[in-house]
């Protein structure tokens, strides 16, 4: 399994398509694995060099302790990218990987051809810190079941939870393998995220992406940040809570890929 020493951690990734191809790289929401994007990575990679991974203290990636932070993350992000000898990419993910995404591009702009946020936020108001409090506590326990029961009801939307009881079994099989001292490093990392100020410097054309039904973190935020970047276009998703690119994998696909081939033929 290919990993990379990147920014002084050891980093997990995986590239698929064509090795011409442009680079697009996808990160993770504080739950997801590279192995989450299974709806994305057979149809995005037919196009593009998709570059997934898993950043400090996630799954496969070096553990490290911490403090951690959302500038930290980008900055590995951008030491992955010299490692792998890519200049520029298109940088995209979602929930977590989408404010990473964020902070990469206003520290990293040069190596940013375009951004693609699903189901972020570039501050946190007091719901959100609220929820963020019982995922605190839950991991500061160790306890696996609490973190499932307080979270799953807020990363899905109630048709997806009333249609998908077997996968929502193997997830809470996978919240007994978290590490919980780096998940709580991650947690607090989010926590500290205030970039709405500096949003409208980000000059990548940007795609942000809402589920309709998003609880976690939900549309304000999303219009927030395609208020403040300039140009930003705006989707808001039918039928879909906070994991989207599951719920409406294909239309999560097809928004991808037509914003990134308009980035293309604006290139041209």
């Amino acid at each position: 399994m290919p990993r990379v020493e990147a920014n002084g951690v050891e980093l997990y990734y995986e590239l698929h398509g064509p090795e011409e191809g442009d680079v697009l790289v996808l990160s993770n929401g504080v739950l997801m694995s590279t192995a989450s994007w299974a709806f994305q990575t057979p149809e995005l990679s037919k196009h593009y060099r998709l570059l997934l991974y898993d950043c400090r203290g996630m799954w496969q990636s070096a553990h490290p302790p911490g403090p951690y932070s959302m500038a930290l993350h980008a900055d590995d992000l951008a030491a992955l990218l010299d490692a792998l000898e890519i200049e520029r990419a298109h940088i995209g993910g979602i929930s977590y990987g989408a404010e990473i995404s964020l902070v990469f591009a206003l520290r990293h702009p040069e190596r940013t051809r375009s951004l693609v946020l699903s189901s972020a936020v570039s501050h946190i108001d007091p719901l959100l810190a609220g929820w963020m409090t019982s995922w605190i506590a839950a991991t500061r326990a160790h306890d696996a079941e609490m973190l499932f029961n307080v979270t799953y009801p807020l990363n899905f939307s109630e048709g997806w939870i009333a249609e998908n009881g077997d996968a929502l079994d193997a997830a809470r099989s996978r919240y007994e393998s978290l590490d919980f001292d780096a998940f709580l490093e991650l947690l607090l990392a989010f926590s500290e995220l205030d970039v709405t100020d500096d949003l409208d410097a980000i000059e990548a054309p940007t795609l942000v992406m809402v589920g309709e039904e998003d609880l976690l973190k939900p549309r304000k935020y999303a219009e927030i940040i395609a208020d403040r970047i300039p140009g930003a276009a705006l989707t808001v998703v039918p039928h879909a809570g906070h994991a989207v690119m599951w719920e409406q994998a294909d239309v999560f696909n097809t928004l991808v890929l037509g914003f990134l081939a308009r980035q293309e033929r604006g290139r041209r």
